[in-house]
């Protein structure tokens, strides 16, 4: 269950929000809150406060006049002094230093740590196994990690680095939750790295991990939500220095969420936006947290926007593209783009191109993968070849999967959890 922060911190761009904070209207405030399953019992508590008295200021009984009180709910729910018309919290950050330019003239941030900075290199180290095996069994590796190395920092007064460290190591650790099939806790961390990223003060690594959220709310089936994370992201970019990739991915987000919510004509410009973006990004501003967007991941992307749109021809294109980009070491992602791209062959009713992109993501794919995800994509292409199940070729194909996922699940049994358990 979300804290009370956690739900303000996602809330901070949320227009009813901004206006209740500027009306200082507590009690609607307080009903917000509880509206999102927070309790009576623990808003009370969090903003230290007797239950019987929040009751007042939610049925609208009472006010909160106070300046002091303002202060304490403030304080306690971590919303920022100028919402509420404050003078800057002491929990705040300073605002970030502008970007300063690089010995290539190039502006970066700051704060960008140093390719020595140790959290950096873990970050690098964490991600590239990632790519090649899957989160599922990296998970505890990351969340020990930030207990032990990273945590302990935080209290640290001489600067906000650590806090940006903490944020990308964070959401890492969401998208290793999500691959191991737990998908509320990958939820939870990315509300709690957002967090972080409000405490660094660095906009774009908060873009990034609204970027995240966004692509998390698709999995969950919420379009609705990751229409409005990759909002987020995008006009929280526009705090810092741009950096085009990230863009470009937020566009892309958004162009997933509209297409699977019916909204075609806006995902198609969202898309074009994407593609734009990527293809005018040249040597500029880099960031070391942010999670990299290449031309490999706009075609998967945009095969998977087409297919949803019910442009297959076209997302077949796109999808082999995806496959003949993807570098073999990034077997997860080449894993997936080979699932959407022998799907969308046997929505054509191309079964012969399935059943070779099929074959040739049998072969590659390690059984060993930590990923539960790439276990309920082989589910997914599964069902869609079963109506063709009386073609003999396409009978042998299902008879190999079924052999395949049998041991995938038995080699994946150590990160079944019960809510990312063995997929139905």
């Amino acid at each position: 269950m979300q804290e009370p922060r956690e739900i303000v911190a996602g809330l901070l761009t949320d227009q009813r929000f901004l206006s209740t904070c500027a009306e200082r209207d507590m009690g609607s405030l307080f009903r917000m809150l509880n509206r999102r399953g927070v309790s009576t019992r623990r808003i009370a508590a969090a903003v230290g406060i007797a239950q019987g008295r929040l009751y007042e200021y939610m049925n609208g009984k009472s006010r909160v006049e106070r300046l002091t009180m303002f202060e304490q709910i403030a304080d306690a729910l971590h919303i920022p002094g100028h919402f509420l018309g404050l003078a800057r919290r002491h929990w705040e950050p300073q605002a970030p230093s502008p970007p300063v330019a690089s010995a290539c003239g190039a502006a970066v941030p700051a704060d960008r740590p140093r390719e020595e900075d140790p959290d950096l290199s873990a970050m690098v180290a964490f991600r590239d196994a990632d790519r090649a095996t899957g989160g599922g069994r990296l998970y505890e590796a990351v969340v020990t990690h930030l207990r032990q190395r990273v945590a302990p920092r935080l209290v640290d007064l001489n600067g906000v680095q650590v806090f940006a460290a903490a944020a990308a190591l964070t959401e890492m650790a969401g998208w290793m939750a999500h691959d191991s099939g737990r998908d509320r806790v990958g939820q939870a961390h990315f509300a709690r790295a957002l967090v972080l990223a409000r405490a660094s003060g660095d906009a774009a690594l908060e873009s990034n991990i609204a970027a995240s959220s966004s692509h998390l709310a698709l999995q969950m089936g919420d379009p609705s939500a990751a229409v409005h994370w990759a909002r987020v992201g995008l006009g929280t970019g526009g705090n810092g220095p741009r950096v085009p990739t990230l863009v470009a991915r937020l566009h892309t987000m958004q162009a997933r969420a509209l297409a699977a919510a019916g909204q075609y004509s806006p995902a198609q410009q969202a898309l074009e936006h994407a593609q734009v973006v990527l293809r005018d990004a040249g040597p500029g501003v880099t960031h070391p947290w942010v999670s990299p967007f290449d031309a490999a991941a706009l075609a998967s992307e945009t095969a998977e926007v087409l297919r949803d749109m019910g442009r297959v021809r076209e997302a077949v294109e796109h999808a082999q593209e995806a496959v003949a980009l993807r570098e073999s070491g990034r077997a997860r992602s080449l894993a997936l783009c080979r699932i959407v791209l022998a799907g969308l062959h046997v929505q054509r009713g191309n079964l012969d191109a399935a059943l070779v992109v099929g074959e040739e993501l049998l072969a590659a794919t390690a059984p060993t993968m930590g990923s539960i995800r790439v276990v309920r994509q082989l589910d997914s292409l599964k069902v869609q070849f079963e109506p063709h199940r009386s073609h003999p070729p396409v009978r042998d194909f299902l008879t190999r999967l079924v052999s395949e996922r049998r041991a995938r699940m038995l080699l994946l049994a150590d990160i079944l959890t019960p809510e990312g358990g063995q997929p139905q």
